[in-house]
């Protein structure tokens, strides 16, 4: 019988190979790194990643979180580039090309035109004397020992040497800019990032007759009808002003359970928990989530300025608005 390919062996020598090629970038955190970074940091534009094949993935990637990490930028296909979509490059832009081998014939033939146009180019590639390195105004060396690819054709480590390194401009430029995480959530309002920065409270939380609330002379059993209505699994406790005296929870009821308390005869006002935890509408649904983890419980009320019950909202409600 033939023994099982030992797969977790091969995946460990690649793993070693691509760590070795990320270690072998310190060397190249050199000047270049810092005149690339300042020019991308002034560019009045945008930054224009372009890269053929495999490179041409990594750049996508690049310009992708160059974008949303407050550097404005984009990808352009090399091959298509020189059919028309060289327009899409402005005066203000700098260039980023990303080759291995720094001879990709798609990015070598754009040379002379950027050089026309005055754009400043940087390119990234594997080899310090190739032609797109002599021509740059900035070469970075993403240069790797070998590939992980026993037969030494697909590009593995060296396409990883290239996606460290751009995160490294990217990151370094977002770090320059002062770049936060409100900034990243303008740019991502459809991901539960976004959703979880920027919606406030008063986006969530259930309003008007859905708020749970009952008077401090309900029965218990009245006010667990009130509970089961909303389904919020507590119910605000008012005075006869409406503002706020007290909330009652399952928790609550668990502990009346155990004190053998009749459910029909005793008033919420004996039972409920007078000091509670209570949000206000304008506060940011981030912020609701960390004191909700911080005090371990499931839901909260809002109050207004008069202290009066005007929204509750409980786990259920953010994971369906996608915060948590």
């Amino acid at each position: 019988m033939t023994a099982e390919f030992d797969y977790r062996k091969t995946a460990k020598q690649v793993l070693d190979i691509e760590k070795a090629a990320i270690d072998g970038l310190y060397q190249y955190l050199d000047q270049a790194f810092n005149h690339a970074c300042r020019l991308m940091f002034q560019c009045p534009g945008k930054i224009i990643v372009t890269g053929m094949g495999k490179s041409g993935h990594i750049a996508n990637k690049i310009a992708a979180t160059l974008a949303s990490t407050g550097t404005p930028a984009f990808f352009v296909h090399p091959g298509e580039a020189s059919h028309g979509d060289l327009g899409m490059i402005g005066k203000d832009d700098v260039v980023l090309a990303l080759s291995n081998s720094g001879e990709s014939s798609e990015i070598i033939s754009l040379l002379p035109v950027l050089k026309r146009r005055g754009l400043p180019l940087i390119c990234l590639t594997g080899n310090p004397a190739s032609t797109m390195a002599r021509e740059a105004n900035v070469h970075l060396c993403t240069r790797v020992e070998q590939e992980a690819c026993p037969l030494g054709l697909a590009p593995t480590a060296s396409t990883t040497a290239a996606l460290v390194m751009g995160d490294a401009l990217a990151v370094s430029l977002l770090e320059a800019r002062g770049f936060t995480a409100d900034d990243f959530a303008l740019s991502h309002p459809g991901g539960a990032l976004g959703k979880r920065l920027l919606l406030r409270v008063g986006d969530v939380m259930h309003k008007d007759d859905q708020v749970p609330k009952v008077g401090l002379d309900t029965l218990i059993i009245d006010a667990l009808l009130e509970i089961g209505r909303t389904g919020l699994g507590f119910t605000a406790v008012v005075d006869d002003r409406q503002k706020l005296v007290g909330i009652y929870t399952d928790g609550d009821l668990r502990r009346t359970l155990d004190h053998k308390i009749d459910l029909h005869h005793t008033c919420i006002a004996q039972v409920m928990t007078r000091s509670c935890t209570t949000v206000h509408a304008a506060m940011l649904v981030a912020e609701a989530v960390n004191l909700m983890e911080e005090k371990k419980i499931s839901g909260l009320l809002v109050l207004d300025e008069q202290q009066h019950p005007v929204g509750a909202f409980n786990m259920h409600d953010l994971l369906r608005a996608g915060v948590i």
